[in-house]
């Protein structure tokens, strides 16, 4: 498919982020490969992979990104064994440095009422030198979804704008929530000398987007520095999910009162208030004394169920029965991630949604 630029897109009526919750083609995944992410723990990420894809295909096709074809011949005996049909399934041979496709590969548009891609620059969270595998995940499912791949710019220049896909979550009605931690902290700046205002802009001429919620801060032990996805998702237009600590000695309680504040005084691109669900969050999780970003709020809403990480909490069922309340259609389905977040992300850090072509 042919490439094209944010900059030239002459309106943002021509762009529209779709909401995780509409009708998906395709989720894509990298099958695990660094064992770096999983110290200790890597054999045992491939049945949680495994897992994943055995809840997806009976809702959605699931695109699968291998090394080679012995990580494919690998991938397919996994799967089998746990007893996953393969005809849901498509391999795609491409090597990449990581597999956490929420960041590195591109995010799904309607241009045009069509759907498309944007792809970000992706710089590895800025922390890590070998990321140029990924760089070229991007390309890889424009040409494999056969769909436009929008390059996105900085308004007004050729500088590449960084983000990644776990930094937004939208409504699909022109609404975007993020963090000042990720996109305005001096400790991981994404794009230097950048202002709310001019991220407004970036993301309407990416996205089409009208209107930026910012929250305040992520929570403890994301090492992307603010991803929203572990901490604020939108569950319908006008309804926001916020991860909240009620514990006033836990390290996360400031900042979810901070997070719960703003979003109780935000509106919507026409001014209607919204909702807010608030979910709790696990006892911490650990390795080795490091603190890992465990978090219910990192799950993926698929065409018919919705994965949700636990972690052997007793908050477990808990978070499971709240999400089921917010999507009262579809299965909720339980992924055990103890060991999966040991890779510091989870469910909806290693998915990516393709969107469906509209109806009408």
């Amino acid at each position: 498919m042919n490439s094209i630029t944010s900059c030239q897109l002459a309106s943002r009526n021509l762009l529209r982020f779709p909401a995780e919750w509409e009708k998906h083609e395709a989720t894509w995944i990298a099958w695990p490969s660094n064992q770096t992410d999983w110290p200790g723990k890597f054999e045992q990420i491939k049945w949680v992979y495994a897992e994943i894809v055995r809840s997806l295909v009976e809702s959605e096709r699931v695109e699968i990104i291998c090394q080679d074809k012995a990580q494919q011949e690998e991938a397919t005996n996994c799967l089998k064994a746990h007893g996953v049909s393969l005809k849901q399934i498509r391999f795609h041979i491409q090597k990449t440095n990581r597999s956490w496709l929420r960041d590195s590969a591109p995010t799904g548009i309607y241009y045009k009422n069509s759907p498309a891609w944007v792809q970000w620059r992706f710089n590895a969270w800025a922390k890590y030198d070998d990321y140029k595998l990924d760089s070229e995940v991007p390309k890889l499912v424009a040409k494999q979804s056969k769909r436009e791949l929008i390059q996105s710019r900085i308004l007004g220049s050729d500088i590449p704008f960084v983000c990644e896909g776990g930094a937004i979550d939208g409504n699909g009605e022109g609404v975007l929530l993020v963090t000042e931690e990720c996109f305005l902290s001096d400790v991981q700046c994404r794009n230097p000398g950048f202002t709310k205002k001019d991220y407004l802009k970036a993301f309407g001429s990416s996205l089409g987007i009208e209107k930026l919620i910012w929250l305040k801060a992520g929570i403890v032990g994301d090492d992307t520095h603010g991803h929203i996805d572990d901490v604020a998702r939108f569950i319908g237009p006008k309804s926001v999910m916020l991860a909240y600590e009620d514990d006033v000695s836990s390290d996360n309680h400031s900042a979810s009162m901070e997070n719960l504040s703003r979003l109780n005084l935000a509106s919507d691109a026409r001014g209607n208030s919204f909702q807010v669900v608030l979910l709790p969050m696990p006892k911490p999780v650990y390795f080795e004394e490091q603190r890992l970003p465990a978090s219910y709020a990192n799950f993926y809403i698929a065409n018919d169920v919705v994965l949700v990480p636990t972690f052997n909490d007793s908050k477990d069922r808990l978070a499971l029965n709240i999400i089921a309340q917010a999507f009262p259609a579809k299965s909720i389905i339980g992924i055990h991630s103890t060991d999966l977040v040991l890779g510091l992300g989870t469910i909806h850090c290693l998915t990516q949604q393709q969107p469906a072509a509209p109806t009408h």
